[in-house]
C-alpha cells in the first residue's frame, strides 16, 4: 500500500494549528506527525519526524517564516514547504519562492485546495492561490516598450515595496545621490510628481 503523506505543520496560532491539523488528518493517506508554534520549537525535532511537506507561516514568532526557509532546507532538504498566510503583497510572496518555498497558498484557500497542494507539490508541482498565481505571472509578462532603464527599473521596484532611499542606496552600493537623481528621472520619464503615482503608473502600464 502507499505511504501516507507525512505532514509538519509551524503555526503559531493554536486555533489554525489544531483546525490545519484536524482537517489533514481527516482525509485518507494524509497524515500530520507533528506541529509546533515557531520554528525554533520545530529545529528541536522536525529532523527526526523527517515530513514530506511543510506548511509554513510567514509572521511566526522569533524567527520569521521567510527566514526559516533557507534554514528548514538544511534541516530536512528532502521536505517541500508550503507557505500558508494571510499575506499576498509581492515582495513576501517573491522573497518566499526565492528561499525555497514550493508553493504560497493565502489562509483563505479551501480545505480542499490546502489539501490538494500537499499533494501537488508530492507529484512535484508548485501550488498557489489563484491571486498568487496572477502576481507571478504578471511579473514576467512586463511590457517591454518600458521607457525606463534597468537599473531605474530596480529602483521603482524597492520603492514600490516601502524602502527609503538610503536603504535602497545602501543595497545597491550606490551612493543616495544617485538614487535621487534616479527617482527624478523615473518621475520625469513617467510624467508623474509623487511616489504614489510612479508607483502606480508604473504598475498600471506593467513597467515593474
Amino acid at each position: 500500500m502507499e505511504q501516507d503523506i507525512k505532514v509538519s505543520i509551524i503555526e503559531d496560532d493554536p486555533t489554525i494549528r489544531d483546525g490545519y491539523a484536524y482537517l489533514i488528518d481527516s482525509v485518507p493517506g494524509y497524515n500530520v506527525i507533528s506541529s509546533f508554534a515557531s520554528y525554533e520549537d520545530a529545529i528541536k525535532k522536525i529532523a527526526c519526524n523527517k515530513p514530506d511537506v511543510v506548511l509554513l507561516d510567514i509572521e511566526l514568532p522569533g524567527l520569521s517564516g521567510i527566514d526559516a526557509l533557507p534554514k528548514l532546507h538544511k534541516i530536512i532538504p528532502d521536505a517541500h514547504i508550503i507557505i500558508l498566510t494571510v499575506y499576498d503583497q509581492e515582495e513576501k510572496i517573491f522573497r518566499a519562492l526565492g528561499n525555497g518555498a514550493s508553493g504560497y497558498l493565502t489562509k483563505n484557500s479551501s480545505p480542499e485546495k490546502i489539501v490538494a497542494a500537499i499533494r501537488e507539490v508530492m507529484e512535484g508541482g508548485g501550488p498557489m492561490s489563484e491571486h498568487i498565481a496572477k502576481l507571478v505571472i504578471r511579473s514576467f509578462k512586463r511590457n517591454e516598450q518600458t521607457p525606463l532603464t534597468r537599473r531605474e527599473t530596480e529602483i521603482l521596484e524597492q520603492v514600490a515595496t516601502g524602502k527609503s532611499r538610503k536603504r535602497i542606496a545602501e543595497e545597491l552600493f550606490i551612493d543616495l545621490e544617485t538614487v535621487k537623481s534616479h527617482i527624478k528621472n523615473i518621475y520625469h520619464k513617467l510624467n508623474v510628481h509623487s511616489k504614489a503615482d510612479a508607483i502606480k503608473t508604473a504598475r498600471d502600464n506593467r513597467f515593474i
